[in-house]
């Protein structure tokens, strides 16, 4: 990493300081940000959520973010250059916003498809994800922002996150588990790691010896283990090498610490290692007194943050059936009908603690119009996807207080004003900042609504407890939502819903006022999530399809856009379903019935079932594509762009038929029995065939792969080169993906079927020939047994192609 040749020496500073402040910089000072010490010079680090974008200290739509597409999306590019620019887009952001470090990229595995947090991942591969997170930590450090991968180790899943075991072998977890976090340390140096929520074979992360051996200990990490949120449960995590307990300044940790050093019960040498680590993350980001930031490294040009996440976007959309429909000739084509509820209110990222408030979305009906300008596009709803509660639109609201678009918000005591702001959207976060949460015991929320439509408003809140909602004097909502799962905080992420109807004429205007009962432990301090908003009308669903189906039967093409949204797909709950939300699999059905020029996009974070899949002209899978998602689709529909991605992870037909599955616990802890035989390598062994396997994706161009050459014998210490020559056979320049995997017929270990072990990505012009090379390190081979890597001598197969699935050219390797 770049140095600061200013750092000062971090041990006198440690001199300086009593026993009761090295202890008090081990817990946060707020949610987002350490303690200062104007005596050594030590300013606060401001944290960020991220990884796809980058939030600032307050969640809210005045402070706008840049919302790229989501890790699945990236991993999907199978790009490290991608991945690096990525990571300097999120610097440049966080810089922006005076944030020191990012919190993340997230780097658990895709284990089983219903992980909540599937979409925030990479992939199921040790190796992509731990290519590509290299890359991503090298591009925000390169740029003067920590990176921290999380979150340290066997979080898979989200069901019972706080209290469940993970138990896994270690070889697993050498082999599979830690290797995405060994290369982001290793190769890129990360500055910080977040431990999780679980604990490992039944220590929970933030006590875990893991922290220390292999992190620390063989890969040399000196940076800082910053705990999840709340992840710290007591001071025996200060005898680990868990580092700073975040948020505060209420934790396990404070006085607590402090008195178990002074009885001995925890060494001071651990207290002061802690503090030396955060005196070193202090200088590195330009914290400390005479330091400053690194000045962003000569990178790759990554233009605007909008630009790049348009080209992220295309460049990790999966062409996977193309029956000769696309591209589009926007010339060539004068009626389109574009259909879904996705298609409008497009899903750009998944829920949770990764969500940013972009300042605009592009929706796939907003791009295919801005594609195709001499068109006629019709567009139809299709089927409802939405779950719960969606904003009211800013354009038609007024705040009464300013007349300027948007609502009033106060907070009271005992009908007393405490404190009062202006907002411009109804889903209102309040995160950290000033607002008084804790000290509040109701939210008042103000705005005149101009109805754009006559309807029948489903008019309702997004949160747990007692609500009312007021229109023209009248109370119209009054009503005590109950809790799901009895945890609070868990409804900050995925709130409990109601509404009301209320009957609407076009231009009608609204008086509309809400209180809330500010629940008085949110389980979350100063923390509280609160949505105003409508409900989706689902009361005629056949109809719906009907009319969609009318308006393709009417088109020359149709781009059908189905997917999934937060209620889907979010941090604090898995799945329970491959399924896609509502009656979407219905509808694709009958457009494509009604017009065989039926091009499906699939606007998901992770798998979903596609039944209808084969029946369809084209399947692009799009992922939660960013604020520019919708320009993106249209510059690959119209060929303006080359659908650029391979599948990070497998995609099953049916749910029944993937290998690895379970997610929830079973008396406290989750099996990892399947041991290395994850994802791709689960489905080989399982003999299922899947819909679209490991590393699949079409494009619009063709290509050969010749002259494929091995080393023939390496050793433990050594590499195998693997050459080829890759030619553009068709006439459109394009990009392909060589994949090399490895394969063993006869072992004593307990192998995958084969295993990536190298890929390397290459764009040609039509007709243009480049020879690759693929450096293979001999680690690749190895296993883990007896507390150390061994390397079993004799012969492997090496695998060149384009997928898990597809490898036309074998060639046997030695190792001595």
């Amino acid at each position: 990493m770049p140095a600061n040749p200013a750092a000062p020496d971090t041990r006198e500073l440690l001199g300086r300081l009593t026993l009761a402040e090295k202890v008090k910089l081990l817990t946060g000072r707020d949610f987002w940000s350490t303690w200062p010490l104007e005596k050594i010079g030590l300013r606060s680090i401001l944290m960020s959520d991220g990884p796809s974008g980058v939030r600032g200290p307050v969640w809210d739509e005045r402070a706008p973010s840049l919302n790229l597409p989501s890790a699945t999306s990236l991993s999907a590019s199978w790009d490290d250059t991608v991945a690096y620019r990525y990571g300097a887009v999120i610097a440049h952001e966080a810089r922006a916003k005076g944030v020191d470090v990012v919190l993340g990229p997230t780097i658990n595995l895709h284990r089983s498809p219903l992980g909540g947090r599937h979409f925030e991942a990479f992939s199921e591969d040790p190796l992509l994800t731990g290519r590509l997170a290299a890359a991503y930590v090298r591009g925000i450090q390169d740029n003067g922002v920590a990176a921290t991968p999380k979150h340290y180790i066997a979080n898979d899943y989200e069901t019972d996150r706080f209290t469940a075991s993970t138990e896994v072998s270690e070889r697993t977890l050498r082999e599979v588990y830690l290797l995405p976090f060994e290369k982001a340390v290793t190769e890129a140096r990360a500055w910080a790691v977040m431990s999780a929520y679980n604990a490992v074979n039944g220590v929970t992360a933030t006590e875990n010896d893991l922290l220390e051996t292999p992190l620390n200990s063989e890969w040399g990490f000196d940076g800082v283990v910053i705990s999840d949120w709340t992840a710290v449960r007591s001071t025996n995590a200060a005898r680990a090498a868990q580092d700073l307990e975040m948020p505060g300044p209420r934790g396990a940790w404070g006085d607590a610490l402090l008195a178990a050093v002074e009885s001995g019960a925890v060494e001071e040498a651990d207290i002061d290692r802690k503090v030396l680590r955060i005196l070193t993350l202090a200088a590195r980001v330009g914290a400390l007194e005479g330091t400053s930031a690194v000045e962003p490294a000569a990178t790759p040009d990554c233009g605007s943050g909008a630009g790049f996440a348009r080209e992220a976007a295309a460049e990790g959309m999966v062409l996977v059936r193309n029956t000769g429909v696309l591209p589009l000739d926007p010339g060539a084509v004068t009626r389109i009908a574009v259909i879904g509820h996705n298609a409008d209110l497009a899903r750009t990222q998944g829920g949770g603690s990764a969500t940013v408030v972009p300042e605009k979305v592009v929706s796939p009906l907003d791009g295919i119009i801005a594609a195709f300008p001499e068109a006629d596009v019709e567009y139809a709803l299709g089927a409802v996807v939405q779950e719960g509660i969606a904003e009211l639109p800013l354009d038609a609201l007024t705040n009464p207080a300013t007349g300027e678009p948007g609502v009033h918000v106060r907070f009271l005591e005992e009908k007393r004003e405490l404190f009062t702001e202006d907002r411009r959207a109804t889903r209102l976060v309040w995160f950290g900042g000033s607002a008084p949460v804790d000290r509040s015991d109701t939210l008042e929320i103000t705005t005149r609504y101009t109805s754009p439509r006559s309807e029948t408003l489903r008019l309702g809140v997004a949160a747990p407890g007692v609500s009312r909602i007021w229109a023209d004097g009248e109370l119209v909502l009054d009503a005590d939502v109950p809790l799901a799962d009895e945890q609070l905080g868990a409804a900050f992420l995925h709130p409990p819903t109601t509404s009301a109807a209320l009957p609407v004429t076009a231009g009608q205007v609204v008086e509309i006022r809400v209180e809330y009962e500010i629940p008085k432990d949110t389980g979350l301090a100063g923390a509280l999530a609160y949505t105003l908003g409508t409900e989706a009308d689902d009361s005629d669903p056949d109809g719906l399809i009907e009319r969609a189906a009318a308006a393709a039967a009417r088109a020359d093409v149709a781009v059908v856009v189905v997917g999934t949204n937060s209620g889907v797909e979010s941090e604090g709950f898995d799945r329970t379903s491959l399924a896609l939300p509502g009656r979407q699999d219905a509808l694709v059905s009958a457009v494509a019935r009604a017009n065989p020029r039926t091009v499906v996009a699939v606007n998901s974070g992770s798998p979903v079932e596609l039944p209808w899949r084969d029946d369809t002209a084209a399947v692009l899978l799009t992922w939660f594509g960013g604020q520019e998602y919708g320009n993106a689709l249209a510059d690959v529909l119209t060929g303006t762009r080359e659908p650029g991605g391979r599948l990070p992870t497998t995609w099953p037909a049916r749910q029944s038929d993937v290998p690895v599955l379970d997610v929830t616990p079973v008396n406290g802890t989750v099996r990892y029995d399947e041991g290395v035989h994850v994802g791709y390598r689960a489905w080989l062994r399982s003999g299922a065939t899947p819909a679209y396997p490991f590393g699949y994706g079409l494009g619009y161009t063709t290509w050969a792969v010749n002259r494929a050459t091995a080393t023939t014998e390496f050793g433990p210490d050594s590499a195998v080169e693997v050459r080829a020559e890759v030619t553009n056979t068709g006439d459109r320049a394009g990009k392909h993906v060589v994949q090399v995997y490895a394969s063993r017929a006869h072992t004593a270990v307990d192998r995958p079927a084969r295993w990536l072990v190298g890929h390397e990505v290459v764009r040609l012009a039509p007709g243009a020939t480049e020879p690759v090379k693929i450096t293979v390190p001999a680690r690749a081979f190895a296993h883990w047994a007896e507390g150390a890597w061994a390397y079993e001598p004799g012969e492997f197969t090496l695998h060149v192609g384009s997928s898990a699935d597809d490898l036309p050219t074998s060639m046997p390797v030695r190792l001595r």
